[in-house]
């Protein structure tokens, strides 16, 4: 697959969405984990998963943490009402290039527009070489945008992908402060893939509400420790602004196909209010 291998014609059941410009690392993530399939890049994290439930796409790929930011933003709250299944994930190393229009240089660079989270992570070495720091919505789109401007003294901080479909000079590979950023990706489908099929160590994800009673965690995640189930995340997040009702994200090694799995699930169920299973998937790294 080329790098913007995207058209309108293009065949759904062999495309994968998005969210972002061309040249976003969410764009890497596809390549290296289907090459073979055509791109979707969408507006918003709800269009590249509508892009799935609507058709125009078989799969998603979707950022769900990264180890220097964090979780990412509301997606928490977006893959249980989205009624799409997680099938598989994804570890991207995040490898910011310094990009310039051909008209530009280091000697002319002034300014270097990206996301936030990009600035900050390469922030000593903006500092040392003195470029004043422009916020822009997104990687991909500061590098469209210094594409589009061609001012030299504008640069952006984005993909080696991004400089290959903008046409864009790379004047810094590993421009990040720290080499070991990294982002989870999860891959999502209309229809779940049974556990049992799998022939390798798996995860599962799901969320869940507890009661409102005392020590209701406590009791609601026992049934993990003493069925010797390993969570290797736990998470709360309030899906309003009520903050009345905690509710949480948890990724398990196993699946309720397993006995002691389906023992610690059942006692999770007891004790709560609800648990959304938002699918089984197969390691892509393995837990420690």
């Amino acid at each position: 697959m080329t790098a913007n291998q995207t058209s309108a014609g293009q065949n759904p059941d062999n495309t994968i969405s998005f969210q972002g410009e061309l040249g976003a690392y969410s764009h890497m993530a596809c390549v290296a984990k289907f090459p073979d399939m055509d791109v979707l890049p969408c507006p918003s994290f709800e269009d590249a998963l509508a892009a799935v439930t609507n058709g125009a796409a078989r799969l998603a790929m979707i950022p769900i943490e990264n180890s220097t930011a964090g979780r990412v933003a509301d997606i928490h709250i977006l893959l249980p009402g989205s009624g799409l299944h997680i099938i598989d994930e994804h570890f991207e190393a995040i490898r910011h290039c310094l990009l310039c229009s051909q008209n530009a240089s280091l000697e002319t660079l002034k300014r270097v527009t990206s996301h936030v989270q990009a600035i900050g992570q390469c922030r000593k070495n903006l500092h040392a070489m003195g470029l004043e720091r422009v916020p822009f919505a997104d990687t991909a789109g500061s590098a469209k945008h210094v594409a589009t401007v061609a001012d030299p003294s504008l640069g952006a901080i984005a993909s080696e992908l991004a400089a290959e479909v903008y046409g864009l000079k790379i004047l810094r590979k590993d421009y990040q402060d720290e080499g070991n950023n990294t982002t989870r990706f999860v891959v999502l489908s209309r229809e779940p893939i049974k556990a049992e099929t799998y022939d390798v160590p798996v995860m599962t994800s799901f969320t869940f509400e507890v009661r409102n009673i005392p020590a209701a965690l406590y009791k609601a995640l026992g049934g993990f420790a003493t069925n010797g189930v390993n969570m290797t995340k736990l998470e709360s997040y309030y899906e309003s602004d009520s903050f009345t009702a905690t509710e949480f994200y948890a990724d398990i090694e196993g699946h309720e196909g397993m006995e002691n799995v389906a023992r610690a699930m059942d006692e999770l169920r007891y004790h709560t209010k609800y648990v959304r299973v938002l699918g089984t998937y197969p390691q892509a790294r393995k837990r420690l």
